[in-house]
């Protein structure tokens, strides 16, 4: 009995085995030695929105241009429409574009304005044939004054030949009277002889002053006839510059109407452009969402928001939002890791390789001005090399981002978060092909 009770006191309390808390212990130590040793990935987290690549993807505005009533509402929230598709239909509400008949009207006074501009410059062209005719006329009536001008200066010459011609018979005549008196006075001749010489003389006398006068009208007819080419001259020039300016003056009424007309046509166009701007259409193919107006018969001002529309098919991107202790480790090129809303996800922070459920992206910009909270913008487009994004995303979903570093020990890693260093400045090597390539899908 007693031996048995001594056996069942050996077996409990095992005394006379030796200890392995020892081997443990040094086991736990070497483990935990390795283990520092091991690589750690530094990364970055934050937290960003679900967005599109491009801006033309992202839920876009639709604004009225003019400002009028509701008519009619061609969808409703949550429709799918085409780009193209009319959304709500407006009636004017200014006076000035109140008359049905506007674009009729308005192409009326176009007409009319063209038919007075056709008219100035018929009377402009006839303006120029007066001018033309005045200086036809003008050559004429010149040319007949020149010739007039010779024949004069020739009579003028033949004149004076007569005129020199009736002197010199002048002259004989007086010399025989002369003579024949001093005879007479002797008594040689008799008072008969005297008186048929004075008689000469006297005749010789008339045709002298005669000669003279015609000489003198001619010269005095030679000067009018030039006086008159002058005065032709003179009357055409005042002619001709009161043509040119009836004429410059209907160029430019013609000039003003073409201005009119430009203006007129504008207006036109501007008035057509309007008409179609009643019928707000669907800028692009998506879902009608946020309708801010409610019913019919409201008012709209111009460039006031009507609906948005998200756009169908789009490109996923995710804006991350990082503290400014941490935007000189982002780059383009940067790998990053997400966890989005609603997706289950494993995730061993500085082992991304053995998580599970997340999703790769490589950053396309970085913003240099900061935006939310001082903190600043990161665009990451999905990787191309990774897991596609899942189908189900939604434009506006939560994501945290994981921003992938450089690989550093985990004693390294435990030393600086327990002095509170940043982590290491790291910038990805990046090949030349894939910074061509993120280059041509940057919007």
């Amino acid at each position: 009995m007693h031996t048995e009770n001594f056996k069942s006191h050996e077996k409990i309390y095992r005394y006379d085995r030796k200890s392995r808390v020892r081997y443990w212990f040094y086991g736990i130590l070497i483990g935990m030695v390795i283990i520092l040793f091991l690589p750690w990935t530094q990364n970055i987290r934050s937290r960003g929105l679900v967005t599109t690549l491009y801006q033309d993807q992202r839920p876009q505005q639709v604004n009225t241009i003019i400002g009028g009533q509701v008519i009619k509402w061609h969808v409703k929230e949550g429709d799918i429409v085409q780009a193209g598709d009319t959304l709500i239909q407006l009636s004017e509400v200014k006076v000035d574009y109140l008359d049905p008949e506007l674009l009729n009207r308005t192409m009326e006074q176009v007409k009319g304005k063209e038919q007075s501009v056709s008219f100035y410059q018929s009377k402009a062209e006839a303006a120029e044939k007066q001018i033309a005719a005045l200086n036809s006329g003008l050559t004429l009536k010149l040319e007949q004054l020149r010739n007039k001008i010779v024949q004069l200066q020739l009579k003028v010459q033949a004149d004076s030949a007569e005129a020199i011609a009736a002197q010199n018979d002048l002259n004989i005549g007086k010399l025989q009277f002369d003579r024949q008196r001093a005879l007479f006075d002797s008594g040689l001749v008799s008072l008969t002889q005297v008186e048929q010489r004075n008689q000469t003389y006297q005749s010789a006398l008339a045709k002298k002053i005669s000669a003279d006068n015609r000489l003198a009208n001619t010269r005095q007819e030679l000067t009018i006839t030039m006086i008159e080419m002058n005065a032709q001259l003179q009357e055409n020039r005042e002619k001709v510059a009161k043509a040119e300016g009836d004429r410059f003056q209907s160029l430019t009424e013609v000039a003003g109407g073409q201005v009119d007309i430009a203006k007129l046509r504008n207006q036109y166009s501007n008035y057509s452009i309007r008409n179609g701007m009643y019928y707000i259409l669907a800028p692009q193919s998506g879902q009608v969402i946020n309708a801010k107006k409610a019913g019919i018969g409201e008012y709209v001002k111009e460039g006031e928001m009507i609906v948005e529309i998200v756009p169908e098919k789009f490109v996923f991107a995710v804006e991350m939002f990082v503290r400014p202790l941490d935007i000189p480790l982002m780059a383009p090129g940067q790998k990053v890791r997400f966890l989005f809303d609603g997706f289950p996800a494993i995730v061993f922070s500085g082992w991304p390789n053995a998580s599970y459920g997340t999703f790769g992206g490589v950053v396309v910009a970085v913003e240099r001005n900061t935006s939310q909270g001082g903190k600043f913008r990161v665009l990451i487009k999905e990787d191309v090399n990774d897991k596609p994004w899942p189908k189900q995303l939604q434009v506006g979903a939560g994501a945290q981002g994981i921003a992938l570093l450089k690989d550093v020990p985990i004693w390294y890693e435990l030393w600086r978060n327990i002095n509170g260093f940043p982590a290491d400045y790291y910038k990805p090597q990046q090949n030349t092909q894939e910074a061509k390539a993120n280059k041509s899908t940057a919007p």
